[in-house]
């Protein structure tokens, strides 16, 4: 090994420095080093790295690897014991000392003892643990582990080739973290779509397309009074959970919050054919089924006598709409823009002055095949001709989430 040991250090550095930044992931990254030092006879059993990241949920990612078959990518919140665990792990050591810290489970089992991980990993059979301070060109310091179950453990030799390799793995994990948090970021702030085209350099103003889609407006009603009564604290408390009751209703049928603006959403579910069109109205409207239902859920767990109870106001139209970049040089905004959006954003008013839950156009009743649940027409402002409303049944019963003469035909059909 003495003299493979700068032969297998050189190929696995050769290999970050070339093929690795082609991966997805730094969990891809680390799985395929790790094989690649098995393969040079460095008894590598398990690696991981642990990396704090930016994101609004998570505080920290770890990519776990073993001989065994393990390929995990784990996530620490706040809300998991990942603090408690950071407190007494060597990962928190090597961040303080920025020394490897080397736990020799082997020779003598009772150093273990030390960190709650070199337990766990001791009594399922490994030998030699090392952890070891990696390095980014921000000056900021992550943390790559090593385990064996190998006899004899890392010797002298193996040790120097993580040693060897630790820097350029650290510049490949960071360029995958880079790409990560730009992702998060840009999903999290603009939606994954819009995210997607600034990562693809789709940027400047003035750039977009004309898309077919299901337009989503929703807001909270008596949300002025409540915001001129409740403490700033309170009144951001309220708008989470509504605006997450909101968020998961969205994305769990296929569609996309593009904006909050001040107590309102604005989601898109798009379509390009005839059928996607049924379709994408069909989720937009089971997605309004189940943001009520969220809110109810809400209402029935609260507790606290200063906040009411929440109600919204959906409407649901659909067209062509301009989805694109605009704003000023300096500030740039995607979007969703044009007469769609602004009946969409009419009718939505139109939900609250009537006290309707849902309302949906005239477009939307079209391309669901039925005109069930006719709640009038009303002038709106900004458009010449008065606007037809329907009240939707989105009762359980409603297996389409629109009306009863489309959902006992669909039954019909089935059987």
């Amino acid at each position: 090994m003495v003299l493979e040991a700068p032969l297998v250090a050189a190929d696995v550095v050769q290999w970050l420095y070339s093929d690795a930044s082609y991966l997805s992931d730094t969990l891809e990254v680390i799985s395929e080093m790790a094989v690649r030092l098995r393969e040079g006879h460095v008894p590598v059993d398990r690696a991981t790295t642990g990396i704090w990241v930016v994101h609004p949920n998570v505080r920290a990612e770890g990519s776990v690897w073993t001989s065994s078959g393990t390929r995990e990518l784990r996530l620490y919140t706040a809300e998991n014991s990942s603090d408690e665990d950071y407190q007494t792990s060597p990962i928190k050591r090597v961040h303080e000392t920025i020394k490897p810290v080397r736990v020799k489970l082997g020779e003598a089992p009772e150093t273990a003892e030390e960190f709650p991980i070199t337990v766990e990993l001791r009594d399922e059979g490994y030998t030699d643990y090392i952890a070891l301070p990696m390095p980014f060109s921000d000056g900021s310091v992550k943390v790559v582990t090593f385990a064996s179950k190998a006899p004899a453990g890392f010797t002298k030799t193996h040790i120097g080739v993580f040693e060897s390799i630790v820097r350029p793995l650290g510049l490949v994990c960071e360029l995958k973290t880079l790409r990560r948090t730009a992702e998060t970021v840009l999903d999290t702030y603009v939606g994954r779509r819009a995210g997607s085209k600034v990562l693809d350099g789709t940027t400047r103003r003035g750039q977009g397309e004309t898309i077919k889609a299901v337009v989503s407006f929703a807001d909270i009603r008596g949300f002025t009074r409540l915001s001129n009564t409740l403490p700033p604290d309170m009144i951001v408390s309220f708008l989470n959970k509504y605006f997450g009751a909101m968020t998961a209703a969205v994305e769990a049928h296929g569609g996309e919050v593009l904006k909050f603006i001040g107590d309102e959403v604005m989601a898109i579910f798009p379509y390009e054919t005839e059928n996607e069109a049924r379709d994408a109205a069909r989720r937009a409207l089971l997605a309004a089924r189940e943001t009520l239902k969220r809110i109810e859920s809400i209402n029935t767990s609260n507790t606290c006598a200063v906040t009411p109870d929440l109600s919204v106001g959906i409407a649901l139209h659909a067209g062509d709409v301009f989805y694109g970049n605009v704003g000023s040089e300096t500030r740039l905004d995607f979007t969703v823009v044009g007469p769609v959006v602004n009946l969409a954003a009419r009718i939505a008013e139109l939900a609250k002055d009537l006290h309707r839950e849902v309302l949906v156009s005239d477009a939307l009743s079209d391309i669901m095949g039925c005109r069930s649940g006719l709640f009038g027409q009303y002038r709106v402002k900004g458009f010449d001709d008065p606007v037809s409303v329907y009240s939707p049944d989105l009762s359980d019963e409603s297996k389409l989430g629109y009306c009863p003469e489309s959902t006992a035909a669909l039954a019909r059909e089935a059987n």
